[in-house]
């Protein structure tokens, strides 16, 4: 089988959860392949996300692993029999990986928690608040670097429609909401399209007053994306390289319990709305 030249970030964690299910079998990697009939490079390869892997070899490695846990070996199988592309795949060669990867992990969640600090959720942004938000990076974007960023953007939206539809939650720090990026007019159709969206059934939207002080991932972007089984939650960072993905189970759990912590100072759905038409006002 022929190497992917550039695997997707959820087929590397599909070969990383192989990985860490071969580890806690014990068996090494040529163990492994002796008893699968393969190759010690081949399970290299498929844990590296390089390879594809088929349904029956996932059920297979789990087997010889000695994994118990249905749901699991059916959440990788599921995984390993995706053959479809997701729409984000033709920007693979125009845009930076992270991009991709954030849209990706929103299409395959299950639900979404996140908490916004300085921006909008980029779900919840308009396409004139993302052209501010975009043009205030460094280099400066070029005008088609700007329009393919705000169109990717805009595309990712489309997942809020998705039947049936998947419970966000969106944590945003009143900064964002006070914060006038674009200008009045632009701000004040932002904060609009924020009560509109927090009017859906499966859409949360809380913010963080000012008040509050200081509270966890206070300097920290976060998303968190539920999986199908929690062990395949992942948790997305951004970071001034770009993005960083987290989805060590101890480290997931982390996220987990410091987003519980930090809902507590947030207010309810209700006094969030209030929040954001005073703001509105005031503009």
């Amino acid at each position: 089988m022929p190497s992917r030249p550039t695997p997707s970030a959820r087929q590397q964690r599909l070969g990383a959860e192989l990985r860490r299910l071969r580890e806690q079998s014990g068996l090494s990697a040529p163990q492994a392949a002796e008893r699968l009939g393969t190759t010690r490079t081949g399970i290299s390869n498929i844990e590296a996300g390089r390879f594809g892997v088929s349904v029956e070899r996932v059920r297979s490695m789990a087997r010889i692993y000695g994994c118990a846990d249905q749901r699991l070996i059916d959440a990788l199988a599921a995984m390993a029999e995706e053959r479809v592309k997701g729409w984000w795949e033709a920007y693979r060669e125009l845009l930076p990986p992270g991009h991709l990867t954030i849209a990706e992990l929103e299409h395959h969640a299950v639900a979404l928690r996140t908490a916004q600090i300085i921006h909008m959720p980029g779900l919840l942004q308009t396409e004139d608040y993302a052209k501010a938000v975009f043009a205030t990076a460094v280099p400066r974007h070029t005008a088609t670097e700007l329009r393919r960023r705000v169109s990717f953007r805009m595309r990712r939206r489309d997942v809020l429609d998705r039947n049936p539809p998947f419970v966000c939650t969106f944590l945003i720090h009143e900064a964002a909401v006070r914060r006038q990026l674009g200008g009045l007019k632009v701000m004040a159709r932002q904060l609009e399209h924020v009560l509109e969206e927090s009017e859906r059934e499966n859409i949360t939207v809380r913010a963080i007053p000012l008040a509050a002080g200081g509270f966890p991932t206070s300097g920290l972007s976060t998303v968190y994306a539920v999986g199908p089984v929690p062990q395949l939650d992942t948790v997305h960072l951004d970071v001034a390289e770009g993005s960083a993905l987290v989805d060590a189970q101890a480290h997931v759990a982390n996220y987990r319990a410091i987003l519980d912590e930090t809902e507590k100072y947030a207010l309810s759905p209700e006094r969030t709305r209030d929040l954001v038409r005073k703001v509105i006002k005031e503009m």
